[in-house]
Formats: structure tokens, C-alpha cells, sequence
């Protein structure tokens, strides 16, 4: 059951929820009759924002929520409500603040979300109806949200390279795009040697996925993601503790695969190619080995300095065969590093980008839509730390300083100077439980670049 719904003319038989604060208080009560002013103050609600109070009517019928909210936190205004006010039909009453109703309604949208494949949901949501308008807009956000989280959050006996493989298809199925893939010892015969490098070692076979759709004569862009769907560190095995939540390290695919939906399904004036490197870095005896050279798609000779720096190889040859299409624009997503989450912390996606216009594009647009992004420097010094003795360079250097920036660089070696590119480090996960944000899986990033292309191309 969707979460929003269309408000239709004359409804009388939605609940207000008025959304208030300290400074707007007064006046919230002064609509209040005296036998609910004072049931509010026998609940000891003060308009302290996350906190709410039911008000009913003379009867006992509840007909308004007044809901205390920070005005600079607009998105997580309303984004526990789903799941804890009664299951009834909602709506945004004309005297609350803040007035953006869309992030607000978003933020209810997004705080609906349980993820149900393996248990029964704990109860329907409450419902918010909100404008058709609105609701033209905020559906295919939440369901491209909605796709993120579900990718992720499906553990990997369930979504490993061929699981991805069918969501790409089904995408191409509904939108009329042409996907084809490579698999197995297909990945060498069509070069894509760093690819099946890193997958080889696992009992389902590395593949890429690629899905083609729009029109020839519009411009081309390519949309990347890294979709390790299990990621071991390979035979630099990961502790246990760094290993538990490794079925995200596909964020990036789930990413770039709902980003793709989004974009096909506003038909922006876009040649796409959507492109998933889908492996499992796993142990066995064909296990890729540290020390070990590859030689990229591109030519650049790479030595694996850590088999756990695999995401930086299924992307490079992902990276080579797009900017071989010559497009304008290349976006890649990744859960590429830990560096990014210690500098940035869980909520921010590292931004890096070879175009500082383009780059500020991207940022300006996920303020805009509440999706925050910040950016990290291409600090070009830092690529002596990928120095290799006997290859052209290592996949990662004996320092721990600058790793996002250094996994960047890495990546950038791989994109021609004439080509623009952005790359998002995002960390594609929620550790706990926060409204609007429920634990698990996470779009981080999405609506932003959504944006940013919309303004691009439209």
C-alpha cells in the first residue's frame, strides 16, 4: 500500500496534521478549543521537534496531529509518522510550517518504507494525501528510493551478479531498452580482464550487464555501478566485523540501476548506456592473489597491491569500454572506500569530479532537493601513492592517507581528459533507525544527480 495518495477536491474525511514549533505554538492553541489546550498540557507537549500529540474532538474523534518540527530539517519533518500514528488518511493542514510540502511528503514517503521480503510487515502505513501534482512528482523518487533500499537490503543468495542482471532486464523490458551481458570467460574474450579477475574466484560467474536506450542523436551519457555483491577482501580477507554487512557493496549498481529507471521513465532527451561490473570477491583457488599484474582493458598494466581494493578493478574496464562510446557525460556510483565514511561520516557521499562546473551542478541540485553531497579534491600529488614498481600502477598503495582520494585517482586514470566525469564514493546504508532513514540499504546521492541531469538535459 503506497504511502501517498492523491487528495481528492472536498475531502472531509482526511486528518489534519499541523506541523508546528516554538515560536508558532501559541497560535497552534489558540485553535485548539480550552478542553484540548489543556489535553495538551496534561501530555506535556510543547511543539519540541519528533514529538506529536493526538487531538480529538468532543466525541473522541481524532482530527488533527500537531507535530513539532525543526524548520531546518524539513525532510525528516514527518518521517516517523507512518509507522506510529493510527492507520487513517492524512493530510497537510494550510496553517502548518515549513511550507515546502513536497520534501515534506517525501520525507513521510521515505519513513513508510519497511523492507518485507522475509517477513510479513509489522502494519500498514498511515497514508498522507497530498495534490496530483505532487504526487506526479514524488512517485517515481520514492520508487526509485524504494528500489535502492530493496537491492541492498536483499542478502546475496538472493541478489548475487545474475540477480542483477534480471533487474537490469526487466528495466530494459519496461522501457524498451536492448541489455546484453558478458559472462564468465565471455568477459576475456571481449577484454574485460579486470572484471572477471576479481570475480573468478566465486561459484557464480562475474559478468557485466549493459542496457542501451534513447535516441541516437541525442547526446550519450553512461551511468556506472559497482556491483560487488559480496565482498570477502578476497585473500586480503576481511575480519569478521568488516565482512558482516558486505551484501551492500552492490550499492552502487542499485544506484545507477534506479537512476537509470528514473531518467528513462522522464524520457530525458538522453543516449543511455547503463553499465554493472556484477561480482563476487570471493576465496578459492582461482582467487586473484596480491602481487598478481593485470592488464586493464585500457592497457594500463596494474599490479593488485590489495585484492580488497577490488571495486576500483571491476570499474576501470567498465570505465574504458564507456568512455570508448565517446559520451558526454560519465557518472559512476560506488561503495568504494571506508576513507569517505571516516571523512564525511555515514550521510555525506564523497563527490568527486574532473569538471568543477559540472561538479558544483551536482552539489547545488542536492541542496536543493534535500540529498546532501560534499566534495573531495582529485589532489593529483596524491597518485605517487599508486606508484607500482614493475606496472604502470598499483590498485592501492602501502599508505592509509587520502584512500578516497587516492581510489578516486585510481579511477580517473581510466577517463580520457576530453570526457567529463563524475564519481560518487556513497555509502548506501542507514547503521540505525531515523526518521524518514529506516536501517539498512539507503539512496544516497540519487535524487541529487537526478536532479543535476534533469537540469542538464531537459
Amino acid at each position: 500500500m503506497s504511502a501517498l495518495i492523491e487528495r481528492k477536491t472536498g475531502d472531509r474525511q482526511s486528518i489534519a496534521i499541523e506541523t508546528t514549533d516554538a515560536a508558532r505554538f501559541a497560535a497552534s492553541k489558540r485553535r485548539l478549543t480550552a478542553a484540548q489546550r489543556r489535553w495538551l498540557t496534561d501530555c506535556g507537549f510543547d511543539a519540541t521537534p519528533g514529538t506529536f500529540a493526538l487531538i480529538a474532538d468532543e466525541s473522541g474523534k481524532l482530527i488533527r496531529v500537531l507535530v513539532g518540527v525543526d524548520t531546518g530539517d524539513v525532510l525528516s519533518s514527518l518521517g516517523a509518522l507512518p509507522r506510529t500514528l493510527p492507520e487513517a488518511v492524512y493530510h497537510l493542514a494550510d496553517e502548518g510550517v515549513p511550507k515546502d510540502t513536497l520534501q515534506i511528503a517525501l520525507g513521510w514517503a521515505l519513513g513508510a518504507y519497511e523492507f518485507t521480503r522475509y517477513r510479513k510487515a509489522r502494519r500498514a502505513p498511515a497514508r498522507l494525501a497530498i495534490a496530483a501534482a505532487e504526487l506526479d512528482v514524488l512517485a517515481p523518487l520514492v520508487e526509485a528510493t524504494t528500489q535502492v533500499r530493496d537491492l541492498v537490503n536483499t542478502p546475496t543468495e538472493d541478489m548475487g551478479p545474475k540477480h542483477l542482471a534480471d533487474a537490469v532486464k526487466r528495466l530494459g523490458k519496461a522501457h524498451k531498452g536492448k541489455v546484453r551481458e558478458w559472462v564468465g570467460d565471455e568477459l576475456l574474450d571481449a577484454n574485460f580482464p579486470t572484471i572477471h579477475a576479481v570475480g573468478r574466484a566465486s561459484h557464480r560467474a562475474p559478468r557485466l550487464i549493459e542496457l542501451n536506450w534513447g535516441k541516437t542523436s541525442d547526446p550519450k551519457l553512461a551511468v556506472i555501478g559497482k556491483g560487488v555483491c559480496f565482498d570477502t577482501g578476497g585473500l586480503d580477507l576481511k575480519p569478521a566485523d568488516g565482512m558482516r554487512w558486505m551484501k551492500k557493496d552492490m550499492g552502487g549498481a542499485a544506484h545507477a540501476i534506479a537512476l537509470a529507471g528514473l531518467i528513462m521513465q522522464a524520457k530525458l532527451p538522453v543516449r543511455l548506456t547503463l553499465l554493472i561490473p556484477a561480482v563476487e570477491n570471493a576465496v578459492s583457488g582461482a582467487a586473484m592473489r596480491p602481487g598478481e599484474v593485470i592488464t586493464t582493458r585500457a592497457g594500463i598494466t596494474v599490479e593488485v597491491d590489495n585484492t580488497d581494493a577490488e571495486g576500483r578493478l571491476v570499474l576501470c574496464d567498465a570505465i574504458t569500454y564507456a568512455s570508448e562510446q565517446k559520451p558526454d557525460l560519465i557518472v559512476d556510483f560506488a561503495t568504494l572506500t571506508g576513507a569517505a565514511r571516516i571523512a564525511l561520516g555515514p550521510d555525506l557521499p564523497a563527490l568527486f569530479g574532473n569538471r568543477d562546473d559540472l561538479a558544483e551542478r551536482v552539489l547545488a541540485a542536492g541542496r536543493e532537493v534535500n540529498d546532501p553531497l560534499w566534495r573531495l579534491p582529485l589532489w593529483r600529488p596524491y597518485r605517487k601513492m599508486l606508484e607500482s614498481y614493475l606496472a604502470d600502477m598499483a590498485n592501492s598503495g602501502a599508505s592509509r592517507h587520502a584512500g578516497a582520494i587516492t581510489a578516486a585517482l585510481y579511477l580517473e586514470r581510466f577517463v580520457p581528459e576530453t570526457t567529463a566525469w563524475l564519481h560518487l564514493d556513497t555509502y548506501a546504508w542507514n547503521d540505525g533507525d531515523r526518521p524518514g532513514r529506516p536501517r539498512g540499504g539507503e539512496a544516497l546521492g540519487l535524487r541529487a544527480f537526478f536532479a543535476f541531469l534533469q537540469q542538464r538535459y531537459s
